[in-house]
């Protein structure tokens, strides 16, 4: 089991910032320190990491954990296909071989005259 396998959010390397930055409010301040540290010690991006000593401060003077699930679906990955229609020989439209020199029946398209 690697170290990222252990961190309390799941997929944490894949977490937009955004995301992760609501994530971590669900943490405690053990799984947060755990976070930060693996943050420090790979990325290491600014705004993470302060966001995170901000959010181990309010942990610290009192705050609570917000009680969602780090696990929970992500927002930020888009749902499996639901299926649609399957494209095969029989579904296919005509084939279309359009005139050489433009439709001769389309005003759009002067006619040469000469």
């Amino acid at each position: 089991m690697s170290e990222r396998d252990s961190l309390p959010l799941p997929d944490y390397d894949h977490l937009p910032v955004g995301s992760l930055t609501s994530r971590i409010r669900t943490l405690d301040a053990d799984g947060l320190q755990t976070v930060l540290a693996y943050e420090k010690s790979h990325a290491n991006r600014v705004q993470v990491v302060s966001a995170m000593n901000h959010r181990l401060s309010e942990l610290r003077s009192g705050d609570q954990p917000s009680g969602g699930d780090p696990a929970a679906a992500q927002p930020e990955q888009a749902p499996a296909p639901s299926g649609g229609s399957p494209v095969s020989e029989a579904t296919t439209g005509p084939k279309i071989n359009p005139p050489s020199q433009g439709d001769p029946t389309n005003p759009a398209q002067p006619r040469s005259t000469g």
